[in-house]
C-alpha cells in the first residue's frame, strides 16, 4: 500500500505552501487518480512523495520511506513530463543505458519496447519521436525495474483517444496484476472514466477522497449546454419555466453566451427557447463537472459531506503515528549512482553519435597536423607523432579526450536521465570512479590511435627512413599517455565541478594556458638531488625484481611529473577532485 501522510510543501515567498498537510492513500490492486486543475498541487505532490521536494511528512512505500529502500527501481517507477535523454539517442540505447542504471539485464530493454508497442522503432531517435511515442517510451523507462507502484504526471496529456486507450489498458493491467498505479490528471471525466479511486485537491488540501462511484455521482452531473446571443433571457425563460412546473433545475451562466442548465433535458430547453423567441447556435448534452469546494466551505454548506471527506482521509494506527516522522524543510534523501556504474558508463558513451564523431574529427586533425610538421623538416619527431603544432596548447588527442570525458558529465546535467525529477546528478563515488575509468580508457586508446594513424601516414607520404626510434622512447610514450589521460580525467572532473560540459572543456585548455607559464616563471636555482635510481631504490622497498623495462618506464613517469606541464596538469587534477569530493559526496542530492 502507498501512503502519503502530512505532505507539506516549503513557504513560497508571499503565499501560501503548495501542497498544505496531505494524507492520503493508494491501495494495490487499485488505479488511483489524483485529480486536480491547474495549480492545485498534483505535481507538488509527486515530488514531495518522491522526496525530490523539500518540505515535510513522509511517504510509505508498503511499509518503508523511499530513503530506506536499497533498490527505488524496483519499488517505484515514475513519469514526471518528457522523457530525460539525449535527442540524439536511440530507444534502445536510452533502455539499455537505463537498465544498467537499475541494474537489470540489457535484454529488459527489448522487452519493454516489446511492451509498450514500439518493437520497430528501437533505431529511432528519441528527439523526432511524438508526443505518443514519448509516453510509451517513458513508461518503458518506469516499468524497467518491474516496480510495484507507478507515479505517473498527467500520463495522457496530449495524447489521441486511441492512445489514451492503450495507456490505460496498460496501467489497468499492471493494477490486475497486484501493483499499486497512482496518476495526476486535471480531467474529471478522465478519471471517473479510468480509475478506481479518486483523489481530489483543491488549492493543495485534500478536498475529496472517494471511489469511483461516489466521485461520479457527487462531482459529475449530466447538464445541457446552450449557446445563444440571448443568454440572459433563455435564463429566466428556463428559471421561470422550471418554478411553473416545479422541476429543481439549475442555470449557470458560462463565458457570456453559454448556459450549463442541470436538471432539465435538451428538449425542454428547445421548446422554452421557441415559445420566446431565442436564438439558438448549440444544444448538446454533456456530463459536467461541479468543481470541489474548500474543507471548510464544504463543512458550513453540507456537514455530512464533509465529515464523510474526513473519514475517508483520515488514516489509523501506525499510519496515523507516522505523522510524526516529518522531513525537515530542505533535506532530501542521498542520491543513488547506477547499480552497475561500469556498464551504464559505457553505454552512455557509444549510445551517442558525438563519440565517434569526436574520435574522427581527432584523427584527421592529428594526421593532417602530424603530415604538415614532417613536411616542414624542423619538428622534432614527437611532436610530429602526437600532431602538435607549436601553436596549439594541445594536441588534437588530449583536446578530443578532454572533450568525451567533459560530456560524461556534462551530458549527465543536460539530459538528467540518473534523476527522477531532473534535479542533482548523483555524486557518489562509484559513479566518479566509472567516468574515470572510462575516461582513461577512451584517452589511451586515442592515444595509442592517433600515434599509429600519423606513424602510418608519415611512412606513405615520406618514407620510413625520416622516422628513427629515439632511446628515450619509454619517457616519451609516459608522457604521451599521461598528458592525454590527464586531459581526459580533467574533462569530468571540471564538468562534474561546474555543471557544465563547456567548463569541462575550459578546465582542460587552463592547464597549458594558465598553469604551465606560471609555473616557467617561477625561479629556481640548481639542484643539488636527483631522481637517479629512484626504480632500484623502489625494488629494494618492495623486495621483488623486473624486467630492466619496467625501471625505463617508471623513471620516465617520474621525469614527465617533475616537468611543468605534468606539475601542472597534476595539481589541476588535485583541485578539481577536492573540489568535487567537497561539492558534492559532502552534500545530500536529490534523487
Amino acid at each position: 500500500m502507498l501512503q502519503a501522510i502530512g505532505l507539506t510543501s516549503s513557504p513560497r515567498r508571499d503565499l501560501p505552501p503548495a501542497v498544505e498537510d496531505l494524507t492520503f492513500e493508494a491501495r494495490p490492486g487499485q488505479v488511483t487518480a489524483l485529480l486536480g486543475p491547474a495549480g492545485s498541487g498534483k505535481t507538488t505532490t509527486l515530488r514531495l512523495m518522491l522526496e525530490l521536494e523539500p518540505g515535510r511528512g513522509v511517504t510509505y512505500f508498503r511499509g518503508r520511506p523511499l530513503r530506506r529502500v536499497a533498490h527505488p527501481a524496483a519499488e517505484v517507477g515514475v513519469l514526471l513530463g518528457d522523457v530525460p535523454g539525449h535527442p540524439s539517442r536511440t530507444l534502445r540505447s536510452q533502455l539499455r543505458m537505463l537498465s544498467a542504471a537499475a541494474g537489470v539485464p540489457a535484454s529488459r530493454a527489448d522487452e519493454m519496447l516489446r511492451a509498450v508497442g514500439l518493437t520497430g522503432l528501437h533505431d529511432q531517435r528519441i528527439g523526432t519521436l511524438s508526443r505518443g511515442m514519448d509516453r510509451r517510451l517513458g513508461l518503458a523507462s518506469a516499468l524497467l525495474g518491474e516496480p510495484h507502484t507507478l507515479l505517473l504526471d498527467e500520463p495522457g496529456a496530449g495524447l489521441s483517444t486511441r492512445e489514451n486507450a492503450w495507456l490505460h489498458e496498460l496501467l489497468r493491467a499492471h493494477a490486475t496484476d497486484g501493483g499499486t498505479v497512482l496518476y495526476a490528471t486535471k480531467d474529471p471525466k478522465d478519471a471517473a472514466r479510468h480509475a478506481d479511486r479518486v483523489i481530489t485537491l483543491h488549492e493543495g488540501r485534500l478536498a475529496g477522497d472517494q471511489d469511483v462511484a461516489d466521485f461520479a455521482r457527487t462531482r459529475l452531473r449530466p447538464r445541457v449546454v446552450v449557446r445563444t446571443p440571448h443568454a440572459a433571457r433563455l435564463a429566466a425563460a428556463v428559471t421561470q419555466a422550471a418554478r411553473a412546473a416545479r422541476r429543481p433545475v439549475e442555470v449557470v451562466a458560462e463565458n457570456g453566451n453559454r448556459l450549463s442548465v442541470y436538471g432539465s433535458d435538451c428538449a425542454a430547453i428547445g421548446e422554452t427557447a421557441f415559445r420566446h423567441g431565442v436564438l439558438i447556435h448549440q444544444l448538446s448534452d454533456e456530463v459536467g463537472d461541479t468543481h470541489p469546494q474548500t474543507p471548510s466551505r464544504a463543512t458550513r454548506a453540507h456537514p455530512e459531506a464533509a465529515a464523510g471527506t474526513r473519514n475517508a482521509g483520515a488514516t489509523t494506527g501506525p499510519a496515523r503515528a507516522g505523522r510524526d516522522q516529518v522531513t525537515p524543510p530542505g533535506r532530501r534523501r542521498p542520491s543513488r549512482s547506477p547499480l552497475r556504474p561500469l556498464r551504464y558508463e559505457i553505454h552512455r558513451l557509444l549510445g551517442v553519435p558525438a563519440t565517434p564523431l569526436v574520435v574522427a574529427s581527432v584523427v584527421v586533425a592529428s594526421v593532417l597536423s602530424a603530415l604538415l610538421l614532417a613536411g616542414g623538416g624542423r619538428t622534432p619527431l614527437p611532436a610530429v607523432l602526437a600532431g602538435w603544432p607549436t601553436l596549439s596548447p594541445l594536441p588534437p588527442a588530449a583536446l578530443g579526450a578532454g572533450l568525451l570525458g567533459a560530456f560524461s558529465f556534462g551530458d549527465e546535467y543536460r539530459y538528467p536521465a540518473l534523476t527522477t525529477g531532473r534535479g542533482a546528478v548523483p555524486r557518489r563515488l562509484g559513479l566518479l570512479l566509472a567516468k574515470l575509468a572510462v575516461a582513461a580508457a577512451v584517452g589511451l586508446f586515442l592515444a595509442v590511435l592517433v600515434v599509429v594513424a600519423d606513424l602510418e601516414a608519415v611512412r606513405l607520404v615520406y618514407g620510413g627512413d625520416l622516422i628513427p626510434v629515439p632511446e628515450n622512447w619509454p619517457t616519451l610514450c609516459a608522457s604521451w599517455l599521461g598528458l592525454v589521460i590527464g586531459c581526459a580525467w580533467a574533462g569530468v572532473l571540471g564538468a562534474g565541478v561546474f555543471r557544465a560540459a563547456a567548463a569541462g572543456v575550459a578546465a582542460v585548455l587552463s592547464v597549458p594556458v594558465l598553469l604551465v607559464p606560471v609555473l616557467r616563471n617561477v625561479p629556481s636555482g640548481p639542484s643539488g638531488r636527483t631522481i637517479a635510481g629512484l626504480p632500484a631504490r623502489l625494488r629494494e622497498l618492495v623486495n621483488m625484481r623486473w624486467p630492466s623495462a619496467v625501471d625505463q618506464w617508471l623513471t620516465g613517469a617520474v621525469r614527465v611529473v617533475a616537468q611543468p606541464v605534468g606539475v601542472a596538469l597534476a595539481l589541476a587534477l588535485t583541485a578539481l577532485l577536492c573540489a568535487y569530493l567537497f561539492t558534492g559526496l559532502r552534500r545530500e542530492a536529490r534523487w
